[in-house]
């Protein structure tokens, strides 16, 4: 089962410095069929106006996956965490019993990402962050693990959660597969292009909400880069 959610369907809000849209309830935005997606909590797609960001605020029991379009995103967190992600490239933190950080565009250009929230399946661990380059040479034609909660994906950022983040990019014509399984659920974004999945287009920005599928098989209409959460 495929549910499209077209990026022009999306909730969201233009505060001048960030505009956000958001594929499931967030802050003022609230559709109760739109609230989550197995562990899933929040997919964010977010642009960033230059020299602007979110200023030092608290999370807690939470995976926050921020996957950088454009641009590149600044963090710096009360457990003296510092670090710059730039464009392709994947940072991680993991919230556990609290931590208080800022985001910020410190470019000259503005800056997309987005921002995924897992819900945790383990708790009361200290926080953390991570981030690390993931070259799209490396995931052409094919899924790459960009963050997981499974033993054995290699360099995958870790998340405490069963969950993983995969990403891919895609030539046009190009098909890739990644093995789900039935009892799970998959969220597909592409952050570019547009792509065919079991007769579905899935436009760039648009979300595809997937589940009882064994495998999905995603075919690139255009040149496409993909992001994907596999959830419990």
């Amino acid at each position: 089962m495929i549910e499209l959610r077209p990026f022009s369907s999306l909730g969201g809000a233009n505060h001048g410095w960030l505009d956000a849209k958001h594929h499931f309830s967030f802050a003022n935005y609230y559709d109760p069929a739109r609230t989550s997606w197995g562990n899933l909590r929040v997919w964010n797609d977010d642009t960033i106006a230059p020299q602007s960001g979110f200023p030092p605020h608290p999370h807690r029991d939470m995976e926050i996956i921020t996957y950088v379009r454009d641009g590149a995103i600044t963090h710096q967190d009360n457990l003296g965490n510092h670090g710059r992600t730039v464009a392709g490239d994947v940072q991680v933190m993991s919230a556990g019993t609290g931590i208080a950080h800022s985001e910020y565009n410190k470019e000259d250009e503005t800056t997309r990402i987005f921002q995924i929230w897992i819900q945790p399946t383990r708790g009361g661990e200290k926080p953390s962050w991570g981030t690390r380059p993931f070259p799209k040479t490396d995931r052409a034609g094919q899924f790459v693990v960009l963050a997981s909660g499974f033993e054995g994906d290699g360099d995958a950022l870790p998340i405490r959660t069963d969950a993983r983040v995969v990403g891919a990019t895609l030539r046009a014509g190009e098909t890739a597969e990644y093995t789900l399984g039935s009892d799970r659920r998959a969220y597909l974004v592409p952050a570019t292009g547009a792509v065919e999945i079991d007769g579905v287009r899935v436009n760039a920005r648009d979300g595809a909400a997937i589940k009882d599928a064994d495998v999905v098989k995603i075919t690139a209409i255009e040149d496409s880069e993909i992001v994907m959460v596999d959830a419990a």
